[in-house]
């Protein structure tokens, strides 16, 4: 039906389509393009909720419906996921082990089976094991990577999901009432929670370097409390120096008094002594000069 109108109206669809897909699935804009476009969306979405003629719906949902079929395309081609490689791995691992264990089985039995072209029976043998390597690897391989692209996968699949109902009710809206004001309040919901989604990693980033800053005040006040903490153990060993070389001239101080003073109390003990020695020998001879003068007075 849709193909039939186009060709009625002379339509050109396959230059709109490409340009169309260029618009789908070009690059993102950035975070500033982004703001730009909430400020000019806010001017231009009255202008906009006029319907549209029926060409340009017929070549917008011809070109809506071509993008829901990629995306249904894109969902069978995504890569399968982690838990569906292990339980292949696991079941080609299991189809090898009793392939063994049948290789085991006596040969009697098995001997009338084998045809006559019997040489090229190890060649295949050989090709079909090689070929269960190469399978065993291509299937390993991609595992050790399943962990890393988990998560981005999942988020392809949620954005392609959202993508695809998205376009899916625009499609049902421009067959309705030829206006697409479902697309521009998706559109605005996403760059609404975008914006808060940059609010939130921008005050991540803040947190981070304000953390950072904390840190390097932190580490720079250890480095100075470490360095004081230093100075004062050694002002304190300088101090306990002085306190022994105090300690030891008082020490030699005092000996060294002791030892005058006694010096001079034997100086003078000698001393009395030698002039008590004196006037003892004064005393002894004044008797004998007395009795002399008495004679010589006789």
């Amino acid at each position: 039906m849709e193909e039939g109108s186009l060709e009625t109206l002379n339509l050109p669809p396959n230059p709109s389509h490409s340009e169309m897909m260029v618009s789908v699935t070009g690059e993102p804009p950035t975070a500033a393009e982004e703001v730009t476009a909430v400020c000019t969306d806010v001017e231009i979405i009255p202008e906009i909720i006029e319907p549209l003629s029926l060409p340009d719906m017929l070549r917008i949902s011809a070109v809506l419906e071509d993008t829901v079929d990629q995306l249904s395309i894109l969902n069978y081609i995504m890569p399968v996921q982690y838990e569906r490689r292990t339980s292949i791995f696991m079941k080609n691992k299991e189809m090898n082990s009793e392939r063994k264990s049948l290789e085991k089985l006596p040969m009697a039995s098995t001997i009338s089976k084998v045809p006559k072209e019997g040489p090229k029976l190890p060649e295949i043998k050989q090709g079909g094991l090689d070929f269960n390597k190469m399978q065993e690897f291509i299937l390993k391989k991609p595992t050790k990577q399943s962990l890393i692209t988990m998560e981005t996968l999942k988020k392809i699949q949620m954005d392609r999901q959202f993508l695809s109902d998205v376009i899916a009710n625009t499609i049902t809206e421009l067959e309705d009432s030829c206006t697409f004001t479902n697309l521009l309040s998706a559109l605005s919901k996403e760059r609404e929670n975008k914006m808060h989604f940059y609010d939130v990693i921008a005050r991540e980033e803040n947190g981070k370097k304000k953390i950072k800053f904390l840190q390097k005040q932190l580490l720079n006040a250890k480095k100075e409390w470490q360095f004081e903490a230093q100075n004062r153990n050694e002002y304190i060993a300088h101090l306990k120096d002085q306190l022994q070389e105090l300690k030891a001239k008082t020490n030699l101080e005092n000996q060294y008094m002791k030892r005058n003073t006694e010096l001079q109390i034997a100086q003078t003990q000698k001393k009395c002594n030698r002039t008590e020695e004196l006037l003892l020998e004064e005393i002894e001879v004044i008797p004998a000069t007395l009795e002399k003068n008495q004679v010589d007075g006789i």
